[in-house]
């Protein structure tokens, strides 16, 4: 069985184990169904966005409270919000997954089963559910996310270079969410490998995130590992913690999980974008071939290797630093004193971290990608920056409340 079916697998059977017994508010419900069925990529934050969208937008129809974000839809007589919601959220997957789609419909038929409304009500918010998912999946399905990877890689004629799969080449042609387009907050260039600034992050990594480093503390090493899960595990945790702990509305958590996810969303696509127009070397290839660079500061060490596999795209920036500015941004929108956020990683199996302060959060995040070989911190620093960009840019364009003439 290959990874994105092992993932899928895996993903249903927690579907299927969820469904009703534990249903405490239908979005985030779904949302961690969603996440459940996703593999660790990129691409499936993406999916998880245009599910989170057709949630928003179904629930949205009938409260009127916001900007739709495709459509307002029409909705005549008594109307089951949380059903539109779980219709929509499970027609999108379905379309998403179209092989497993059955188990889909099983989980929504189950999860309707809960659900205290009339079944006139039922009947109309999954319909309403399912027109909701249709639009936003014909409006997504030529965006460019999974067009043929047209990339180059760098040789000589006659020359080896490794032919791996590279990650999300296709991204920085991608049509964004809510940006106006995946060059929109491109950074400027990483620094010059003549620079002091270069020579020192140098040295910085290839002391700390190193595999066999004995500067790396015990505590360093696990937060590098516990950073190793990508996607919207990493990430969507935490929003469906905000939502249950503000006790947030039907409708207030359709908005806040849907802003979260295309914040997200359009961040990597961001980040895609500077990658792969830069094209900045890893570690592990800078640090094996110093002598090439210029810089008397900066020593080569021939068989350096970093804690994990390093991620198949360029260096610069750091994507998981851009995620956590993102989340931050949107995390802190609905207001202070934020609560403790906690979350378990796949890669560091019985861990736990707690934050009460999201700067704490982002700074660890920085530092993990650091510890683990795989970015400078000049990476790390631009990154964050640049997701916070996103956030904030993504905050004020899309599903905006509207006027109370307007909600009736």
């Amino acid at each position: 069985m290959n990874k994105h079916l092992y993932a899928l697998a895996c993903g249903l059977t927690s579907i299927l184990a969820c469904t009703g017994a534990c249903r405490a508010d239908t979005v985030t419900d779904w949302d961690t169904k969603a996440t459940a069925v996703a593999s660790a990529a990129a691409l499936c934050e993406r999916e998880v966005t245009i599910v989170d969208l057709a949630m928003f937008d179904a629930v949205n129809s009938i409260e009127r409270r916001y900007q739709p974000y495709l459509q307002q839809l029409a909705v005549n007589g008594p109307t089951s919000a949380d059903a539109a919601a779980a219709s929509a959220a499970a027609t999108a997957l379905a379309g998403l997954h179209p092989e497993v789609a059955a188990t889909f419909r099983t989980a929504l038929s189950e999860y309707l089963a809960h659900l205290e409304a009339t079944p006139e009500a039922l009947a109309k918010g999954v319909r309403l559910g399912e027109t909701a998912a249709r639009q936003i999946l014909e409006a997504r399905a030529n965006d460019g996310a999974t067009a043929v990877d047209l990339y180059r890689p760098k040789t000589k004629p006659g020359q080896y270079v490794p032919t791996a799969v590279m990650v999300c080449s296709t991204w920085p042609t991608m049509r964004p969410f809510a940006l106006a387009s995946p060059s929109q907050f491109r950074p400027g260039p990483p620094p010059s490998l003549k620079s002091r600034e270069w020579a020192v992050d140098y040295n910085e990594i290839k002391e700390f995130g190193s595999k066999a480093s004995a500067r790396r503390s015990a505590q360093q090493t696990e937060t590098a590992r516990f950073w190793l899960m990508t996607g919207p595990q990493a990430y969507h945790p935490l929003a469906r913690q905000m939502v249950l702990q503000r006790h947030l509305s039907l409708i207030d958590s359709a908005r806040f999980m849907a802003l979260f996810a295309v914040t997200l969303t359009d961040a990597y696509i961001a980040v895609f974008d500077a990658k792969y127009h830069y094209e900045f070397w890893r570690p592990a290839t800078a640090i094996r071939n110093a002598d090439l660079n210029d810089n008397p500061d900066t020593e080569r060490d021939t068989t350096w290797q970093p804690l994990d596999n390093t991620p198949m795209h360029p260096e610069y920036p750091c994507a998981h630093c851009i995620e956590s500015g993102a989340a931050q941004v949107t995390l802190e929108s609905l207001g202070q004193p934020l609560p403790e956020l906690s979350l378990t990683s796949p890669t560091a199996e019985g861990v736990t971290h707690h934050w009460s302060n999201l700067d704490d959060f982002t700074t660890e995040v920085a530092n993990a990608r650091v510890w683990a070989g795989f970015h400078y911190r000049f990476s790390a620093r631009v990154g964050t920056a640049l997701g916070r960009q996103v956030g904030e840019y993504v905050a004020t364009k899309v599903m905006q409340p509207v006027s109370r003439t307007a909600q009736r």
